[in-house]
């Protein structure tokens, strides 16, 4: 079972991420599911009656928007990083926080590296799933590389002049 950081600790992951090409047979499983975006758009209403937790994952060329209206049914979103160079999920990160109030889980999937994560957390992400070969131990150091930071932010909504 992979490993993944959550709430500044290092923890099991319990939710299975279905690959795009997964079927509907794979809806069945009654566990935590997060599910690609066109699954739960083609089956939204048999997503909604399974039992076991519901989340959805975007790739990075999906918009947050496509869910704003649906975001009461996910526990976590996840938003996948092809390639640790494509920062559009960090975008979709300040929209589903800022914009349309999601407080539920928001994981970063993919090509997600330790330099990555101080970060996304200042976007809204408060859960990681690293990149199989990084270490979630020696990678969760990281979340207190900086001790102040001076724009605001989903974490810190004042920039530091206005703190002080």
């Amino acid at each position: 079972m992979q490993q993944i950081i959550k709430g500044n600790q290092v923890i099991e992951d319990t939710w299975q991420l279905l690959p795009k090409d997964a079927g509907t047979e794979d809806l069945t499983n009654s566990g935590n599911l997060i599910v690609p975006l066109a699954l739960w758009l083609e089956h939204a209403h048999a997503l909604r009656a399974r039992d076991g937790g519901l989340g959805v994952w975007l790739d990075s060329d999906e918009e947050a928007e496509s869910i704003a209206d649906d975001l009461q049914h996910f526990q976590v979103i996840a938003l996948n990083f092809p390639v640790f160079s494509d920062g559009r999920n960090y975008s979709n990160a300040r929209l589903l926080r800022d914009r349309y109030g999601y407080r539920g889980e928001l994981r970063a999937i993919g090509d997600v590296l330790r330099d990555q994560l101080f970060f996304m957390r200042r976007c809204g992400f408060d859960a990681y799933a690293l990149r199989e070969d990084h270490d979630p131990h020696a990678a969760l150091a990281s979340l207190q590389d900086f001790s102040e930071v001076y724009q605001a932010a989903t974490d810190e909504p004042l920039p530091l002049f206005r703190r002080r």
